[in-house]
């Protein structure tokens, strides 16, 4: 035969050892790889068969390891060796099998199929993929290229997802019409609901019957979505965080939807632990109690006791996802993002310029997040490592080697709901500091480092027996850049400061309103519906009051909110939420506002230092002295907070060109504000002098007792009398003029407290000397002062003169002479 030899009954190829003729079962299969055909490969040995090298062939792998060899038959060889082999007899003389070419070419074809067959099997299990690496590794990785929350391995792709479900019609298909009727019919209730308020004899009797009818279409709403399965509800409750989409009555009906979803079985679940651990769960685990502990719509679960060496009866937290979690919620984003199409075409008819495709695709982004528990794991050690350290603030641990993308292991941590008061008075632990502890924890999560908890309800929060804070749950974690931040920051101190303008450029500038909107309406719109809930003092300012006021306008104009500032409105929202089950006193914007003062008062960018400017200076340029010092009472109260920091960047600001009419009006109240000082202490010291001069042992003391409360407590009117002060003493105790009440508070926030003296004991004064002495080597602050200084010589002259000759005191305009 052709590449071969005939020799003695064989057959010999230059691809395999010598087979006897004889030989009709199946060929022998030895370590070889068959990537290529047998001529292919024999032309490839660079003239082998012409040598009649009749040795093996001998490969390896690119590793060295060994490959598969197959020996492989041309046509030619199989149909020699088949009419050379003998005929098969029964012992008589009658062929049983006659050799026929159809019978050979069968057997040929079984024994090349039997051996490509093994191949595969062989050429498989040499193309193996590595193991995974070690789960902690997988944790740090979820991080890499600069990733701000750790992203999934499987992430959420609308279009590989459409390739694969066209393919499957009839699930689909059958899904869609589960989820399409009922939406069909709470839609064509919606377009009569509008036509009957179209139709209504007055606006007024139309708005009250079309606030009605949204009502009952929400709760109609809710209904439908509660039973369309755990993906929807997921959307549902996204929905309810989105003001620039749904009405009020909406956001309020869908923030009630739960993840209400009943257990599955506990040997399924057990099975997903064995499969991705690759150990069974009884190896691995000791179920404590009768089946989970907890279920939602993407996992349940599961307290129990480890059973690895060194970790031996560790409690555990083991979170196992459902079976085909994905496939389900694959199914319905692709149905969902089918109908969000045609929601687009109808939104474009109502003149809004909303992609409902690309939140539906956010959600999706969102929710895949949710499935991958190893980046649940990254997310928990990233908390862990920025927020473990408060004080106060507690995060379990994740057990990595025992977590996969559909199990997930953490340390059990044993503690009481926030809202359980009960059991909370009962350990003696302290509503009212664990509030403080939340509100400062997620103000720091969301201002100051970006990385936050975005879903803190009830059942992610615990406290523990001593008294600490525990979060749970970090699937859905959202992180806000610096310019984003810092946007919040200004959107609340603008809102406060009911500076309409600024904070509808703001929004424009942060992408929520299209660059060719008339910015007047909204303008006009804020400034209509937020002063009704603004009116109120910051300490009573309500969180969802103002959203759900803001939430209207951004509904009826075209607004569009980003994932960044929804995933705060609804932390933020939560927040206020669990904190007034806890302390019904609780306003999250009086809680916050320390917090923002401090950022004000110290944050270098020049966005907050605009904000700053806008909030604690008139237009030209002089000093709302009420306003900075209700900045700097509750920057005091805030953790963290350095005055020197605050009075570093008001002398860059004095310094600077910009502040000539600061440093001005500086020099102007410093003049009335030490006048008044002055004429105050020359009155005490009169009055002491006068005793003593009397020898009047009583009245000395009395004199003395004033001055020393004066110096103990500041001249505060509002401030209760002291149990240690007698009514007669502080009967006696003068009303200080507006200016020197105005200097001693100031000079008493400055050092860090109420207390002046004690302010002033407690300050070092090294902290002060560097910004002293850049304000005297300043030209125009030297000038300033020598100006301070004479007009208090002037003043202090025309008293004595005044005084000397029995004549009225003075008057003077501020800042002036006599006048």
């Amino acid at each position: 035969p052709k590449n071969g030899k005939a020799t003695n009954g064989k057959v010999e190829s230059p691809l395999r050892s010598p087979l006897p003729a004889s030989n009709s079962g199946p060929a022998s299969v030895r370590p070889y790889r068959a990537t290529k055909r047998a001529d292919d490969s024999i032309n490839s040995r660079n003239g082998t068969e012409e040598d009649g090298n009749e040795n093996d062939v001998a490969s390896e792998t690119e590793d060295g390891g060994p490959q598969m060899e197959i020996e492989i038959e041309t046509e030619e060889e199989e149909e020699t060796a088949a009419n050379d082999a003998p005929p098969i007899t029964d012992g008589s003389d009658t062929d049983v099998m006659p050799r026929q070419s159809e019978s050979a070419r069968l057997q040929r074809a079984r024994r090349i199929l039997a051996r490509l067959e093994v191949a595969k099997a062989d050429d498989e299990k040499v193309k193996a993929p590595p193991p995974p690496p070690p789960a902690d590794r997988m944790s740090r990785d979820r991080f890499a290229n600069g990733a701000k929350v750790a992203a999934p391995t499987l992430t959420y792709d609308p279009q590989r997802s459409e390739k694969l479900l066209l393919r499957r019609p009839a699930k689909w298909i059958w899904r869609n019409v589960e989820i399409a009727l009922p939406l069909f019919g709470w839609g064509c209730g919606v377009v009569a609901d509008l036509s009957s308020e179209l139709a209504a004899p007055t606006a007024a009797y139309g708005e009250r019957r079309a606030t009605l009818l949204r009502r009952r279409r929400a709760r109609q709403l809710l209904s439908i979505i509660t039973n369309l399965g755990p993906a929807i509800i997921k959307a549902g409750q996204a929905l309810s965080s989105r003001p620039d989409l749904l009405p009020r009555e909406y956001l309020e009906e869908l923030q009630k939807l739960q993840d209400d979803v009943p257990r599955y079985d506990d040997a399924v679940a057990f099975a997903i632990v064995e499969q991705e651990l690759g150990k069974p769960f009884e190896e691995l685990f000791q179920l404590i109690g009768d089946g989970p502990v907890a279920a939602a719509s993407i996992g349940q679960v599961y307290k129990a006791r480890l059973r690895i060496p060194q970790k031996e009866n560790v409690v555990v937290a083991l979170k196992i996802q459902r079976p085909e979690c994905e496939a389900i919620v694959a199914l319905d984003l692709y149905v969902l993002r089918w109908w969000s199409g045609v929601a687009n075409a109808f939104v474009r008819l109502l003149g809004r310029d909303i992609d409902v495709q690309a939140i539906i695709d956010d959600f999706g982004e969102l929710i895949y997040r949710e499935l991958d528990y190893v980046a649940e794991a990254a997310n928990a050690n990233k908390f862990m490592e920025l927020y473990g350290s408060v004080e106060d603030v507690f995060v379990p641990k994740v057990y990595e080697e025992l977590t996969t993308a559909k199990v997930l292991t953490m340390e059990w941590v044993e503690g009481y709901r926030l809202t359980d008061t009960d059991a909370l008075d009962v350990q003696n632990i302290s509503r009212e500091k664990l509030v403080d502890t939340l509100v400062q924890c997620s103000l720091r999560q969301i201002l100051e480092n970006g990385f936050f908890h975005a879903d803190p309800h009830g059942g992610n929060l615990l406290a523990t027996p001593d008294g600490r804070l525990c979060y749970l749950d970090f699937g859905m974690v959202s992180y806000a850049a610096q310019n984003q931040r810092n946007g919040f920051l200004l959107a609340v101190i603008h809102m406060i400061n009911r500076d309409w303008p600024e904070i509808v450029l703001l929004y424009q500038r942060l992408g929520f309103i299209p660059e060719d909107t008339d910015l007047r309406e909204i303008e006009v719109a804020l400034e209509g519906a937020l002063p009704d809930v603004l009116n109120a003092d910051v300490s009573e300012l309500n969180f969802k009051n103002v959203i759900n006021k803001l939430g209207d306008i951004m509904y009826k104009y075209p607004f569009s909110l980003p994932p960044f500032y929804i995933s705060i409105i609804r932390c933020l929202g939560v927040l206020e939420g669990v904190a007034i089950q806890i302390d019904p006193t609780f306003r999250i914007i009086n809680d916050a506002y320390p917090y923002i003062a401090s950022r004000l008062l110290t944050d270098p960018e020049e966005e907050m230092q605009e904000a700053l400017r806008r909030l604690a200076l008139t237009n030209d340029g002089k000093l709302r002295w009420n306003r900075l010092e209700g900045l700097l009472e509750n920057a005091n109260s805030s953790s963290g907070y350095d005055v020197t920091i605050a009075l570093d960047l008001l002398v860059d600001y004095i310094l600077s060109e910009e502040g000539e009419p600061l440093l001005q009006d500086l020099g102007r109240q410093s003049v009335d504000g030490a006048d008044a000082l002055g004429v105050d202490v020359v009155q005490y010291a009169t009055s002491l002098l006068r005793a003593v001069l009397a020898q009047d042992a009583a009245a000395v003391a009395n004199t003395l007792a004033i001055l020393q409360e004066l110096t103990r407590r500041g001249p505060k009117a509002d401030q209760e009398t002291p149990p240690e002060t007698s009514p007669e003493t502080e009967a006696k105790v003068p009303e200080p003029s507006p200016a020197t009440r105005r200097l001693w508070k100031v000079a008493a926030l400055l050092g860090g407290g109420e207390d002046p003296l004690g302010a002033l004991q407690r300050a070092d004064p090294g902290r002060f000397v560097p910004i002293l002495q850049r304000l005297g080597g300043d030209g125009r602050v030297q000038v300033v002062l020598m100006e301070v200084l004479a007009k208090l010589g002037e003043r202090a002259l025309s008293r004595t003169l005044r005084a000397a000759f029995g004549l009225p005191p003075p008057t003077f305009r501020e800042g002036e002479s006599e006048s």
